[in-house]
């Protein structure tokens, strides 16, 4: 990625980086042995296996060590697998094993609010079922959670929700409530505290967006002044802590999915991704995903934050949901006035006031030393040493952009004024002392005053609030389709803000990736796909409130189909920036219609992408072959609730979408469909009414989608709306020709 140093140091600074990257692969021995995660689908007819069972398998394989000190791990509550220090040898030898369906590398990765909710038309009015949310358990795999925050008490809450089958596991002086119901951790070699607590921030953070109680008076050293609180604040939270400062492995990934599941969570968030999507056989939040779902919980997972380049989400399983991050109408900027009295807008989240004092302005260049990256000096990278102290101390330096701000700090300049990077936008970071990132115009006029005044002096304001005319956007950062796996189903699903999120924090966290920066705060101010996604867990909590036996999918169904409908010619990439659209909660209750798919589909989807017909079996658990004429299916026949396809450049093209409604709206009402005209394509739909007798009564219908060829590298999208006087059910038609 281009220019992303500003964003991974600001993003999440404790090096968390709200998106997920891999730092190296599988954990490695004195013996030369990784950790790989052997799959072995679902449990055998629902019953719990023993991890006796995965060591005999390991004893027929495993060579020179004893088995016990190989197992690391075993899944055996909700899936089978297990997790093993192997030699590659071994690897090929237990994937050729008939019963494994596949190994794969433990990688590690990286993780990928006052006034969001009300953004979002969620207020603190709205109609709720108060005593429905609180039997909702959320669960949170991330980096534990912060106990003793005020989101996080449980003043007014009645006992623990009856179905709960898990445990507080958090370990010394941990202590849960009747808020936080459960805590488990994952001690692997990059999470070595055994304890859930947070020390990072991150989950915290996540967990308060999603079920943090009602917190007044709640800022950043008084920047964002409000009332914090989570979409739903009477849910019920689980914590599941895999994530350290060093990462996120993916065998402690699977054990969390496999804890929660059978703990009996009913939504699960996970803001945790690679650097590339991977088959769904050998990504653990995938796999841990489909057999969430398959026992009725709903996932949802950040899209990444490898923005804004095309095919760059991760999050690409059609039985997840994928989370884009947008703007609030909320605005922080900041501003600095020059000597000329000139005064020029920029973007930091600055809580260091001047006091009215000037100082004086220098190019970076110019109070540098000789070091080992002449260009280090120009972007006040940290840790060069490049910076002369005796020439930057007291002085606002300009620095071609702040990969890290330390350097600066540590040299004892007074302030430093950066290139803002054009393709994140309009994002504030938290800085450890006074600095502002600016446009390339703001940042030219800076350098024609430096080099046109004698005694060039400036002054960086603190960081203020205003209004944004433009939001909902999609951020820069966050990551876009198409799904590199499955490119016929549309990703991400939804945008929800992500942009400058205030929510509860962990005191011991660093706000900022400067290990310089001392202040100690329980709220903070992030940005990232991390903090879209547990927005849109509160939103699917909501919804299940009043749908308490309604799927996965049809919980997933109502939030995509009622969104809110962004502006295309804001969001350059459309649908593959924002999805179906920007989250509507209120309107997500009550949909109207639902496209249901089930374990089944999936199962067909998986036999029309190629996928191993006894791999598929032992994943969904009846050992049946793919049904009859799966073969010729593809994944865009999946009942999914928005429509894709990709063609070929160049080429006429006709695609047919077929998909089924579930009424879930009024009884005897007539849906008619509406076209949302594009001149590049044709839309039919048969029939093109609907009418329903009955409450859960399905309908089908075919949409055919007609054009003369597109060339490459376009996308074209549309709409279909089914409206029957009291709701508008919206899906995107999106046909592309990216390769």
């Amino acid at each position: 990625m281009a220019k992303n140093g500003f964003l991974l140091i600001s993003l999440l600074p404790f090096i968390l980086f709200l998106q997920m990257s891999v730092l190296g692969g599988a954990t490695t021995t004195h013996d030369d042995r990784k950790v790989y995660i052997v799959y072995l689908g679902s449990l055998s007819r629902g019953e719990y296996e023993t991890s006796s069972q995965h060591q005999s398998i390991l004893q027929e394989v495993v060579e020179g060590s004893p088995v016990e000190n190989v197992l690391v791990r075993s899944y055996k509550r909700s899936f089978s697998g297990f997790a093993a220090k192997l030699t590659d040898h071994e690897r090929q030898k237990l994937a050729s094993m008939e019963e494994v369906v596949s190994v794969f590398p433990s990688r590690t990765l990286q993780l990928h609010t006052t006034r969001s909710w009300d953004f979002m038309g969620f207020n603190q009015s709205i109609t709720r079922k108060r005593s429905v949310e609180s039997d909702i358990i959320v669960g949170i795999i991330d980096t534990g959670i912060w106990p003793e925050s005020k989101s996080f008490g449980d003043k007014g809450f009645g006992p623990v929700p009856k179905k709960w089958k898990g445990a507080c596991k958090g370990g010394i002086n941990f202590p849960c409530n009747n808020k936080i119901i459960g805590a488990r951790y994952y001690p692997t070699p990059v999470v070595y505290d055994n304890i859930a607590r947070d020390y990072e921030g991150h989950g915290t953070h996540a967990a308060s967006i999603a079920s943090g109680n009602e917190v007044k008076d709640v800022s950043f050293f008084g920047v964002g002044q409000g009332t914090a609180r989570g979409g739903v604040p009477s849910t019920r939270v689980a914590v599941y802590k895999v994530c350290s400062p060093a990462g996120c492995t993916e065998e402690a990934i699977l054990a969390a999915f496999d804890d929660a599941i059978a703990d009996g969570v009913d939504i699960l968030t996970i803001s945790i991704g690679g650097t590339h999507p991977v088959n769904f056989t050998e990504d653990s939040v995938a796999i841990g995903s489909f057999h969430a779902m398959a026992k009725g919980v709903l996932t949802l997972q950040s899209a990444g934050n490898s923005g804004p380049y095309l095919s760059s989400t991760v999050s690409v399983a059609p039985w997840l949901m994928s989370v884009a991050a947008s703007t609030t109408d909320r605005l922080f900027i900041d501003k600095v006035v020059l000597g000329s009295g000139q005064t020029l807008v920029g973007y930091s989240i600055n809580t260091f006031s001047m006091k009215g004092e000037k100082f004086p302005l220098v190019d970076g260049r110019n109070v540098s030393r000789p070091c080992k990256q002449p260009l280090a000096f120009q972007v006040c990278t940290g840790g060069q040493g490049c910076l002369d102290s005796t020439l930057a101390k007291g002085k606002i330096l300009i620095c071609q952009s702040s990969d890290e701000f330390s350097e600066v700090l540590r040299s004892g300049a007074g302030g430093s004024v950066s290139l803002n990077d054009d393709k994140i936008g309009k994002v504030s970071f938290v800085v450890s002392f006074p600095s502002v990132a600016v446009s390339k115009d703001n940042f030219t006029s800076i350098y024609s005053y430096l080099k046109s005044t004698k005694k060039p002096e400036a002054e960086i304001l603190t960081t203020e609030a205003i209004m944004d005319s433009d939001a909902p956007v999609v951020s820069g950062f966050s990551s876009r389709g198409p799904n590199e796996i499955a490119p016929d189903i549309l990703k991400p699903d939804i945008s929800a803000p992500g942009v400058d999120i205030l929510a509860a924090f962990s005191p011991f966290g660093v706000p900022i990736g400067d290990p310089l920066f001392k202040r100690q705060v329980t709220y903070s101010i992030l940005s990232g796909t991390s903090m879209s996604c547990p927005h849109v867990a509160g939103v699917a909590a909501y919804v299940k409130s009043f749908h308490p036996d309604w799927s996965p999918s049809a919980l997933k169904s109502a939030i995509m189909t009622t969104a809110r409908p962004m502006n295309a010619s804001k969001n350059k990439d459309a649908e593959f920036a924002f999805g179906s659209g920007h989250i509507n909660p209120v309107e997500a209750v009550n949909p109207g219609l639902v496209y249901e798919t089930f374990e089944q589909d999936y199962i067909i989807m998986l036999c029309s992408m190629g996928y191993d017909e006894g791999n598929i079996g032992k994943i969904s658990g009846n050992f049946s072959t793919c049904p009859k004429g799966s073969d010729k299916a593809t994944p865009r026949d999946l009942n999914y609730p928005s429509m894709a396809a990709q063609v070929s450049p160049g080429r006429s093209f006709t695609i047919n979408f077929s998909r089924t409604v579930t009424n879930v709206g009024l009884a005897n009402t007539t849906y008619k469909a509406k076209i949302l005209q594009n001149s590049k394509i044709g839309v039919k739909v048969v029939p093109q009414a609907l009418t329903f007798k009955y409450l859960n009564e399905k309908k089908s219908f075919r949409v055919t989608v007609t054009g003369r060829g597109l060339s490459n590298g376009t996308i074209v999208s549309t709409s279909l709306i089914w409206a029957d006087g009291n709701h508008n059910v919206r899906s995107p038609i999106v046909v592309h020709s990216l390769g």
